[in-house]
């Protein structure tokens, strides 16, 4: 059975010759410009990342800042659970920055559920101004750019991103109650429960010494056809290949420039099936190429394809990769997480999955030099 099917699409106005005979139409690039450079690179300040007892147990377990042991952290529902997990990582990440509360211009935050409820709530009683953002998995790296926009524009000092979700609370809205144990599809991917934040602030002689945002690259809509709520790898592996395809022909930057190219969350799966859609694109990825998918659980725990949901990326990111980077053992590293953009209707509708990959590049605070 194939992985994808063919939809009709309307024909872009302006089709670069490289897409031809190559992809089915609705993954043919347009040579629009779409890097995004940050001249005065913002700097991540303070982060901290926030899991389950799962997760904690896998085998990036030991970076993570907070490790809970009750999947409803001592409240009644996994919905009020996964706002304290919020909660905790923002505050945390403040801290964690030598802020204060008071200190941050501005959040930028988004979860899985509907209206997105547990970043509305939060920021209700963390009480700074909140813009509200939706990317699914993608939520981190969206965060990140307009933060980092933001910051480099010089229209605020500290803006705060912040992402999280639940395996409880997503697989209620999503697919089925847990109580209805149904059996999951060998390409299923497990939702992460954790919650992430980053600080990112301005440059100057104070930050210098931080990891800095020195590029982005907003993603574009892909819809390759598929519409089963379980393969989630299938639906987002041709949106990441769109973005990092952009990022190689575009940037100036090659496959070889970067210590890691990380995505979030294909699983094994999806990430199998980007090194595919790459190498017909004429690049391969080599063992600097991962996704966080792979990384959280162990083969063992028996998640299936790997791990998902907003949290996935973000605390990896926020835990393995920035610890890496700070101690200098990476210098550049591109982060590209990905977000399936259907609704708990559109599928049972007969709607296939749009997903999109947003980008941001992050290096070492000395350089990011070969």
């Amino acid at each position: 059975m194939a992985l994808f099917k063919k939809i009709r699409r309307t024909k872009p106005e302006s089709l670069d010759s490289i897409n031809k005979d190559i992809l089915p139409e609705p993954t043919r690039f347009s040579p629009r410009q779409r890097i995004m450079r940050f001249y005065n690179t913002p700097r991540i300040i303070g982060r901290m990342s926030v899991v389950g007892e799962k997760e904690s147990k896998g085998p990036v377990g030991k970076y993570f800042s907070r490790c809970e042991t009750d999947d409803k952290l001592g409240e009644k529902t996994f919905e009020r659970a996964e706002i304290r997990m919020f909660d905790t990582a923002v505050r945390g990440a403040v801290r964690n920055a030598r802020l204060e509360i008071d200190d941050i211009d501005v959040m930028i935050s988004g979860d899985l559920l509907n209206q997105m409820t547990t970043s509305s709530y939060a920021a209700r009683d963390i009480g700074v101004p909140h813009i509200g953002i939706y990317g699914a998995c993608s939520t981190m790296t969206e965060g990140l750019m307009l933060a980092a926009t933001m910051v480099d524009a010089g229209y605020f000092t500290n803006v705060l991103c912040a992402a999280s979700s639940h395996f409880a609370t997503a697989e209620r809205q999503f697919r089925y109650p847990l109580e209805y144990g149904c059996q999951r599809p060998p390409y299923a991917q497990w939702t992460v429960t954790g919650a992430a934040a980053s600080v990112v602030a301005q440059n100057d002689k104070d930050t210098e010494r931080f990891p800095k945002l020195v590029m982005a690259i907003p993603g574009k809509i892909t819809d390759f056809g598929t519409n089963d709520l379980n393969n989630m790898g299938a639906a987002m592996a041709p949106a990441a290949m769109d973005t990092m395809f952009t990022l190689f022909t575009q940037s100036g930057f090659n496959e070889n420039d970067f210590d890691l190219i990380v995505t979030g969350d294909l699983g094994k799966l999806g990430s199998d099936i980007l090194r595919d859609l790459m190498r017909k694109r004429g690049i391969r990825l080599g063992q600097n190429y991962i996704d966080c998918g792979n990384m959280i659980y162990d083969v063992n725990q028996k998640c299936y394809q790997g791990g998902s949901g907003c949290a996935c990326s973000a605390t990896i990111f926020n835990s393995f990769i920035m610890d890496k980077l700070i101690s200098g053992e990476y210098k550049r590293v591109a982060y590209l997480a990905t977000g399936a953009l259907m609704s708990t209707q559109s599928c049972y509708q007969g709607e296939t999955i749009p997903c999109i990959s947003h980008a941001v590049i992050v290096e070492n605070p000395f350089g990011g030099e070969d």
